[in-house]
């Protein structure tokens, strides 16, 4: 799915093709929240790069793995996707619902 949350479209994953996509070793998950969020609970692997200090020229090499990123609900990652965009980056992805949503499908969650 495609929307537009600013001037840019950004694709959103559900957090079902988002985990399938890490059970295939296809993805990598930057998490935008804030660090004691993110140590309350997150996606598995993800790596903690809050949006308070995001810069996409920070994100780590994917290693032919497609970036996607979260947060609580959708907002800060569709922000973090406005400084990719503005930065010229390529990274165009987030979990729709964020980590809300992967927590309400059941799926695997790490402290």
């Amino acid at each position: 799915m495609v929307f537009g949350f600013g001037k840019t479209k950004h694709r959103e994953l559900t957090p079902r093709q988002l985990d399938s996509l890490l059970r295939q070793g296809r993805a990598l998950v930057i998490d935008v929240r804030e660090p004691n969020e993110f140590a309350a609970g997150h996606i598995p692997g993800a790596i903690n790069q809050p949006l308070s200090g995001f810069r996409a020229s920070l994100l780590p090499d994917p290693g032919g793995k497609q970036l996607v990123l979260s947060c609580a609900a959708g907002r800060r990652s569709a922000m973090a996707l406005e400084k990719c965009a503005a930065a010229r980056s390529d990274i165009d992805t987030h979990l729709a619902g964020g980590f809300a949503a992967w927590r309400a499908a059941g799926l695997a969650v790490e402290d």
